[in-house]
Protein backbone atom coordinates (compact mmCIF):
# COMPACT_ATOMS: atom_id res chain seq x y z
CA UNK A 1 0.00 0.00 0.00
CA UNK A 2 2.50 2.74 0.93
CA UNK A 3 4.67 4.70 -1.37
CA UNK A 4 7.61 5.95 0.58
CA UNK A 5 9.59 9.16 0.75
CA UNK A 6 13.14 8.87 2.03
CA UNK A 7 15.71 11.33 3.28
CA UNK A 8 19.28 11.64 1.95
CA UNK A 9 20.40 8.78 4.21
CA UNK A 10 17.70 6.47 2.85
CA UNK A 11 15.51 6.50 5.95
CA UNK A 12 11.75 6.62 5.41
CA UNK A 13 10.36 10.07 6.22
CA UNK A 14 6.73 9.63 5.12
CA UNK A 15 4.23 7.15 3.70
CA UNK A 16 1.69 7.90 0.96
CA UNK A 17 -1.29 6.02 -0.46
CA UNK A 18 -0.70 7.33 -3.97
CA UNK A 19 2.50 8.22 -5.82
CA UNK A 20 3.40 11.83 -5.11
CA UNK A 21 4.68 14.26 -7.74
CA UNK A 22 8.43 14.48 -7.53
CA UNK A 23 8.58 11.32 -5.45
CA UNK A 24 10.34 8.23 -6.68
CA UNK A 25 7.59 5.64 -7.00
CA UNK A 26 9.07 3.30 -4.44
CA UNK A 27 6.34 1.00 -3.24
CA UNK A 28 6.66 -1.21 -0.17
CA UNK A 29 4.24 -3.80 1.15
CA UNK A 30 2.29 -3.03 4.33
CA UNK A 31 4.14 -5.79 6.18
CA UNK A 32 7.61 -4.67 5.08
CA UNK A 33 9.90 -4.37 8.11
CA UNK A 34 10.85 -0.77 7.25
CA UNK A 35 7.20 0.27 6.97
CA UNK A 36 6.32 -1.45 10.24
CA UNK A 37 9.25 0.20 12.02
CA UNK A 38 8.26 3.63 10.68
CA UNK A 39 4.63 3.20 11.74
CA UNK A 40 5.50 1.95 15.21
CA UNK A 41 7.95 4.83 15.75
CA UNK A 42 5.38 7.41 14.67
CA UNK A 43 2.24 6.12 16.33
CA UNK A 44 0.99 7.53 19.58
CA UNK A 45 -0.37 4.26 20.93
CA UNK A 46 1.48 4.69 24.24
CA UNK A 47 -0.18 8.06 24.74
CA UNK A 48 -3.60 6.60 24.06
CA UNK A 49 -2.89 3.70 26.40
CA UNK A 50 -2.12 6.15 29.22
CA UNK A 51 -5.27 8.14 28.44
CA UNK A 52 -7.35 4.95 28.31
CA UNK A 53 -5.98 3.75 31.63
CA UNK A 54 -6.82 7.06 33.25
CA UNK A 55 -10.28 7.10 31.72
CA UNK A 56 -10.95 3.54 32.90
CA UNK A 57 -10.07 4.64 36.43
CA UNK A 58 -12.55 7.52 36.12
CA UNK A 59 -15.26 5.10 34.99
CA UNK A 60 -14.52 2.76 37.91
CA UNK A 61 -14.77 5.67 40.35
CA UNK A 62 -18.00 6.82 38.72
CA UNK A 63 -19.53 3.35 39.04
CA UNK A 64 -18.46 3.24 42.70
CA UNK A 65 -20.14 6.59 43.38
CA UNK A 66 -23.35 5.52 41.62
CA UNK A 67 -23.43 2.29 43.63
CA UNK A 68 -22.73 4.06 46.95
CA UNK A 69 -25.50 6.57 46.24
CA UNK A 70 -27.82 3.70 45.30
CA UNK A 71 -28.42 5.05 41.82
CA UNK A 72 -27.50 1.65 40.39
CA UNK A 73 -26.74 -1.76 41.80
CA UNK A 74 -23.67 -3.69 40.75
CA UNK A 75 -26.05 -6.49 39.79
CA UNK A 76 -27.60 -4.15 37.19
CA UNK A 77 -24.40 -4.51 35.18
CA UNK A 78 -23.86 -7.43 32.81
CA UNK A 79 -22.08 -10.40 34.44
CA UNK A 80 -18.90 -9.86 32.40
CA UNK A 81 -18.74 -6.21 33.52
CA UNK A 82 -19.23 -7.31 37.13
CA UNK A 83 -16.35 -9.80 36.81
CA UNK A 84 -14.05 -7.19 35.28
CA UNK A 85 -14.88 -4.62 37.94
CA UNK A 86 -14.37 -7.13 40.74
CA UNK A 87 -11.03 -8.32 39.36
CA UNK A 88 -9.80 -4.73 39.01
CA UNK A 89 -10.97 -3.91 42.56
CA UNK A 90 -9.19 -6.98 43.91
CA UNK A 91 -6.06 -5.91 42.11
CA UNK A 92 -6.25 -2.27 43.25
CA UNK A 93 -7.40 -2.85 46.81
CA UNK A 94 -6.22 -5.91 48.68
CA UNK A 95 -9.03 -7.77 50.37
CA UNK A 96 -8.95 -8.43 54.10
CA UNK A 97 -7.72 -11.95 53.41
CA UNK A 98 -4.88 -10.85 51.16
CA UNK A 99 -3.91 -8.10 53.64
CA UNK A 100 -3.80 -10.60 56.49
CA UNK A 101 -0.22 -10.98 57.68
CA UNK A 102 0.04 -13.96 59.99
CA UNK A 103 3.81 -13.78 60.21
CA UNK A 104 4.04 -10.16 61.31
CA UNK A 105 6.50 -7.69 59.93
CA UNK A 106 9.51 -9.33 61.55
CA UNK A 107 10.46 -6.35 63.72
CA UNK A 108 9.73 -8.19 66.97
CA UNK A 109 11.87 -11.23 66.15
CA UNK A 110 14.86 -11.83 68.37
CA UNK A 111 17.66 -14.11 67.38
CA UNK A 112 19.09 -16.25 70.16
Amino acid sequence: MPYVRRDARGAITSLHRQPEPGLADEYLADDDAQVQAFVSNHSDSAGFARLDAGFIRVLEDLIDVLVRQRVINVTDLPPEAQRKLNSRKDHRQPTALSALNLLGDGTDLQLK
